[in-house]
């Protein structure tokens, strides 16, 4: 009897925690405006755009640090329109390399001019103002006068640095910037936003220099990132538009109405056919399943910068039928055990006992296929292995937790 009664106040926690996780993600209401839903270009419509990289004035040495940086930059730049998860890739044609941007409910025309202009590199010393703040000072020093950046190593720590050279005119200007600066941060800026702020420890001449990274030295991914903001700002890159679609909102609306009428047909049909076939189970099987939905697409909404697409509402809609075959495996296996003579209770537990090697092991599966398809691909396809991926681990605490849950609350003991 205390068994039962804690499972009725789990069972009430966990209706609670649904409820809410409905309102959160149900649009319309307080709760979820206080969080809207990120949607992806194919749901909301948006720009397609595509650049073309012009590496004439880059040695080929560079290619790859130029059009990472350049990558970089874009996607910093898109960032003032709010767009969580802006799609920016690179590709190859021929000889040429290309940026391809996708934001979804951007006006294409604003994001071109936002978009198409070389990125901008410039020296500023740092002062401070009357009021203690601090002060950036322009100064004519800007990324035109630099060669090239690239990594170097100290030989004394073995830790990694970023060389910079300049031209014979930025070298001239670079050595009086820090014999005025001794001792001082000299800052550089890319776009606007300041990407380092190194100490000038005395008047560096010959037109070449090093930043350090402090006494620690740069970790390597720290360096190379640095390096290839400074190649992106520095090196004579420019990009122009040779590509530019509208992807209409009415379109992608009625691709995510098709795709939502697809889902909830396919999972009433499921909870139909558990209803029929396995009469009361089926029928406790439905609302385990509801509340893994709302507590699913709650924790989907949660996640900093997750934008549901078409594809992830797709490994959504899969990772339901995931649950749903759990709850199949673990049902035969309770009717097996009831068909032996235990009592409801008993056949329950073993039922669970039983099923859960299978479960997991075909969840686990799923789950590290999810993994790959995220760390190795991107776009889309990353979606995708999110939703489903996390779907399948919801949908397990669903199938073994809450569903044991309302047959411990409801079926009788014996």
């Amino acid at each position: 009897m205390e068994s039962k009664r804690k499972s009725v106040w789990i069972l009430i926690a966990v209706l609670a925690v649904a409820i809410l996780s409905g309102f959160f993600i149900y649009p319309g209401n307080k709760i979820s405006e206080s969080s809207p839903w990120n949607l992806g270009l194919d749901i909301v419509g948006g720009s397609a755009l595509v650049y073309e990289i012009d590496l004439s004035g880059v040695a080929p040495e560079d290619y790859a640090n130029t059009v990472a940086g350049l990558k970089e930059v874009i996607e910093r730049r898109i960032s003032i329109y709010g767009v969580s998860e802006p799609k920016v890739a690179t590709a190859k044609k021929g000889d040429s390399y290309q940026l391809v941007v996708e934001l979804a409910g951007v006006d294409a025309e604003d994001a071109a001019r936002q978009i198409g202009e070389t990125p901008v590199l410039d020296f500023r010393e740092v002062g401070i103002n009357e009021d203690g703040s601090v002060k950036y000072i322009p100064t004519e020093l800007t990324g035109r006068y630099i060669q090239r950046a690239s990594i170097g190593t100290d030989s004394y720590t073995n830790t990694f640095l970023v060389l910079l050279d300049f031209n014979e005119e930025g070298a001239n200007i670079f050595s009086d910037l820090t014999e005025k600066n001794v001792g001082k941060p000299l800052a550089v800026f890319l776009d606007g936003v300041s990407i380092t702020e190194p100490i000038v420890q005395q008047k560096i001449t010959g037109g070449t220099a090093q930043i350090t990274g402090g006494g620690a030295g740069f970790l390597p991914d720290e360096a190379r990132q640095l390096v290839e903001r400074f190649n992106a700002g520095a090196l004579s890159a420019p990009i122009k538009q040779i590509n530019q679609r509208k992807v209409s909102a009415s379109a992608a609306e009625n691709s995510l109405n098709q795709i939502i009428f697809a889902g909830l047909v396919g999972t009433a049909l499921v909870l139909l056919f558990m209803a029929i076939y396995y009469r009361f189970f089926g029928i406790y099987a439905g609302v385990a399943l509801l509340i893994y939905a709302s507590l699913a697409l709650g924790l989907f909404k949660l996640i900093p910068g997750f934008t549901m697409t078409l594809a992830g509402i797709a490994g959504f809609v899969l990772s339901i039928g995931m649950a749903v075959d759990a709850n199949i495996l673990i049902f035969e296996r309770t009717k097996e055990e009831i068909k032996a003579g235990h009592s409801h209770i008993e056949a329950i537990n073993e039922g669970f006992k039983r099923a859960w090697p299978s479960i997991r092991d075909s969840n686990t599966t799923t789950i590290l296929t999810s993994i790959i398809l995220y760390a190795f691909t991107s776009s889309f396809v990353r979606g995708f292995a999110l939703t489903l991926g996390l779907g399948v681990m919801v949908s397990m605490f669903s199938a073994i937790f809450v569903t044991r849950t309302i047959l411990r609350v409801f079926v009788r003991q014996t």
